[in-house]
């Protein structure tokens, strides 16, 4: 099958959130003073630095991609009455004292793998120059992309660059911004021109990478580093950045680096935006009625290569409840169709478990401002429309809360009629429909617990990094037209004449919906607030029945205004003496405590 096993070729235990770090393990029983002797070496413990990938989709729920949808102006939380924790993330809120800490302690475990191996390559001998160069950027890349996450989620966390360093406490987060910046361009410097297909890190991720985090910061901060500053309506992006080792990275270097990825990387874009999502795979689309019969076809059919996909998580056959759940797409679990009704009824949408309903503000908005974009329909579902579910039912699981008319297609998991590959098990007859289309596009050697299981069967790659955003922001910050042009070409929309910002903020909310980049988005350009508040008074579904999106804890503004949108620090990071906790999480004001 086409999946990508990144990280069969060894087993990397480097320990959790630890900086005293010294022996990379199971590899040999060998450690650092005599590893590594070969390029296999660094590409077995470059795999365990890759592997936090897919860590953090044991715990999809604590991750900042998940809590980015939830918590933006497009997604709302979700789940059941029992699950608080969805609702907290869209409600900016507060669900028990360690709500999100196990995001925390993996990635800062992904940080501590890359910082090992950065440390021993400094001194390796031996090694190709080249397969050097490139663990050196492959690691510095990750160790920014892990910190990137977890800055964006809480805001200043402690900057560990050593496996040996003793300092561990937050420190000036204008140093470790600097510090992610600094690896990203390190990356872009040392990585080959050249265009990589298998699952790894090029030159151009990480242009692309830089871009995003660039524009983060430099609008986040750019009024300051406060709470009043971060909170402030006012839009005043830096343009130059000063980095750990003297230097200062600029706009202009941005939009070099930006250039580059466009002109020179081969990346392109789909020329149908419907093939970019799963639901036009071959074995199913055929039956979808919304598509059936347009010769639709899934890009990642037939082993194809993606080739707007720039960075995306792999997954693969092995997920079972024996070795990790993080092997299959926990974000295509948990953002399915809440259960509680034959798959028959949802088709070709598959059962999950019901986060991220799709707030009717952003369908509302979407039509107002582009009433011919292909985009609307292609991303999000209507359940009232029997083309795209047949028979939905309202209410599911009969404890769904904020449930809107609305599901994402983008990242939901695809279910397929059964063509007879999957049997029915004790003499049952088999099974009409497979709850994931996997299960028939790639029919051998499952792990049997995985085989035809709604949990575990979701193995179709989550797409961090598309090359369509690529091309807005290099509109973004070249102030021009060209790149968001070449996007709305291919949704079949005229080009817009000039420039504006306005312009750019909805052509980005458009082109990306519901993949996890709009919550930064508005906060970086300081329109959060009030882009949030718009989700209050919203029509929505409370255990099936009518019922509004109602204001908690003050409302979206308010929980937003008091924290600027960072998480709540784990209790434990705080008793460790590391971090202090973020504003706005001090007391019962920021508590769920329930629909």
């Amino acid at each position: 099958m086409k999946k990508i096993f990144l990280f069969a070729a060894v087993a990397v235990t480097l320990g959790l959130a630890s900086c005293d770090i010294d022996n990379v393990e199971n590899i040999g029983e060998m450690s650092t003073s005599e590893f590594p002797k070969t390029d296999g070496d660094i590409e077995a413990v470059l795999a365990g630095v890759y592997q936090n990938l897919n860590t953090t989709h044991a715990n999809p729920q604590c991750s900042f991609l998940y809590a980015a949808c939830l918590a933006s102006d497009d997604q709302l939380g979700g789940g059941g009455t029992n699950d608080k924790l969805m609702q907290a993330e869209d409600l900016i809120c507060n669900y028990n004292a360690d709500m999100t800490n196990q995001f925390y302690v993996d990635r800062y475990a992904g940080i501590a793998r890359a910082n090992t191996l950065l440390n021993v390559l400094e001194n390796a001998e031996g090694i190709a120059e080249d397969v050097k160069n490139k663990g050196i950027a492959e690691a510095k890349f990750l160790r920014a992309f892990y910190y990137y996450e977890l800055s964006s989620m809480y805001g200043n966390v402690p900057l560990i660059t050593s496996p040996d360093q003793e300092e561990t406490k937050q420190g000036d987060v204008k140093v470790l911004w600097g510090q992610i910046l600094q690896d990203l361009r390190d990356a872009c410097q040392m990585l080959p021109s050249e265009k990589r297909s298998d699952g790894r890190i090029d030159k151009y991720t990480a242009e692309a990478m830089l871009g995003r985090a660039w524009l983060y910061y430099t609008g986040m901060y750019g009024n300051g580093t406060d709470l009043a500053a971060l909170t402030s309506t006012s839009y005043n992006p830096l343009t130059s950045v000063d980095l750990p080792d003297g230097g200062a990275l600029t706009k202009q270097d941005v939009i070099g680096y930006i250039d580059d990825c466009v002109n020179n990387s081969g990346y392109t874009l789909v020329p149908d935006f419907r093939n970019l999502w799963a639901y036009t795979n071959k074995k199913t689309i055929n039956d979808y009625k919304a598509y059936a019969g347009q010769g639709l076809k899934w890009v990642e059919d037939d082993n194809g290569i993606n080739p707007e996909s720039m960075f995306a998580i792999k997954f693969n056959k092995l997920a079972s409840w024996q070795t990790t759940i993080g092997y299959a797409n926990g974000i295509a679990l948990h953002f399915g169709v809440r259960g509680g009704q034959d798959v028959a009824n949802t088709f070709p949408f598959g059962q999950g478990w019901g986060a991220g309903p799709v707030a009717p503000n952003l369908v509302n908005d979407w039509k107002a401002a582009e009433p011919n974009d292909m985009r609307l329909k292609a991303s999000i579902a209507d359940v009232n429309d029997t083309n795209e579910m047949p028979a939905y039912t309202r209410g599911g699981w009969a404890d769904f809360v904020q449930e809107s008319d609305y599901y994402c297609k983008k990242w939901s998991p695809i279910c397929a009629k059964n063509d007879g590959t999957v049997k029915g098990s004790d003499g049952a007859e088999p099974p009409a429909y497979v709850f994931c289309f996997e299960t028939v596009m790639y029919p051998d050697n499952w792990d049997t617990s995985g085989e035809n299981n709604f949990q575990l069967s979701n193995i179709h790659d989550l797409v961090l990094i598309r090359f369509a955003e690529v091309l807005l922001m290099q509109s973004e910050l070249k102030e021009d037209v060209a790149g968001i042009n070449k996007v709305r070409a291919r949704a079949g929309l005229d080009p817009i004449s000039n420039y504006s910002l306005a312009a750019l903020q909805n052509e980005r909310r458009w082109e990306l919906a519901c993949e996890g980049i709009r919550w930064n988005d508005i906060r970086r350009w300081h329109i959060a607030a009030t882009a949030l508040a718009k989700q209050e008074g919203q029509s929505i579904y409370y255990c099936g029945s009518p019922d509004t999106n109602t204001p908690h804890n003050g409302g979206y503004a308010a929980r937003y205004n008091a924290t600027a949108g960072f998480q709540k620090m784990p209790e434990t990071q705080i008793a460790l003496g590391t971090v202090q906790q973020n504003d706005g999480w001090n007391d019962a004001t920021s508590e769920y405590g329930g629909w």
